[in-house]
């Protein structure tokens, strides 16, 4: 029951990381796999960690960013986001959109409003889209936990040769009775998740 537990808080707590401004910290490098390297940091007055995964990605900076910043095209966000609602959407510069998260019983199912905003430094080349909870978005719901502690950033800067650096930053806190150590323990392996599925679709090879 508890490998089941763990098995399934992973996932959940993934979909929350992909669907993406995190307070300046210092970060402690966790490990490294597939060319991501992750860092975990503590905010003051926080007891879940926050995030951080770093890579390069061999694509273009704009192509990798048009992927993330597509509210549009989320084939590659996670199965248990069964509901996606676009509210708002101006391309490159803001989105607003309601989540909700179908979970199996005897877990409350959770939803979530999120606030984007797109910046793009015409000189640098460097994108960045910040996300965070957007409070009165959709009315609560009776029979859903609302995540109102939710901060995610993607940075992707120009590496020159056709390729990007990208940086994951975020924390989340999935609300209601989800033990902190559990939280904790799926936060070590998510971003790098999130990451890899980014890297898959733009490395792909045609035909594989």
């Amino acid at each position: 029951m508890r490998v089941h537990y763990y098995r399934f808080f992973y996932v959940f707590i993934l979909s929350l990381v992909i669907s993406s401004a995190t307070v300046a910290q210092s970060w402690n490098f966790i490990k490294e796999k597939e060319g991501i390297k992750l860092y975990t940091g503590m905010e003051a007055g926080e007891s879940l960690k926050s995030y951080k995964g770093v890579t390069e990605i061999n694509a273009p900076a704009e192509k990798v960013f048009a992927i993330i910043e597509d509210i549009n095209n989320t084939d590659w966000w996670d199965k248990n986001l069964t509901g996606i609602k676009v509210m708002l959407y101006e391309k490159n510069k803001r989105a607003q959109y309601y989540l909700v998260y179908d979970l199996p019983w005897p877990v409350t199912d959770r939803d979530l409003c999120v606030d984007v905003t797109v910046t793009i430094d015409p000189v640098t080349g460097v994108r960045k889209l910040t996300a965070g909870p957007m409070p009165g978005l959709v009315p609560e719901r009776e029979d859903m936990i609302r995540i109102k502690d939710y901060r995610q950033t993607w940075t992707v800067t120009p590496a020159g040769n056709d390729k990007a650096n990208v940086v994951l930053e975020g924390h989340v806190d999935p609300a209601g009775s989800i033990p902190d150590w559990v939280v904790n323990m799926i936060i070590v392996d998510s971003p790098i998740k999130a990451i890899s599925e980014l890297k898959l679709r733009l490395e792909k090879k045609p035909g594989s």
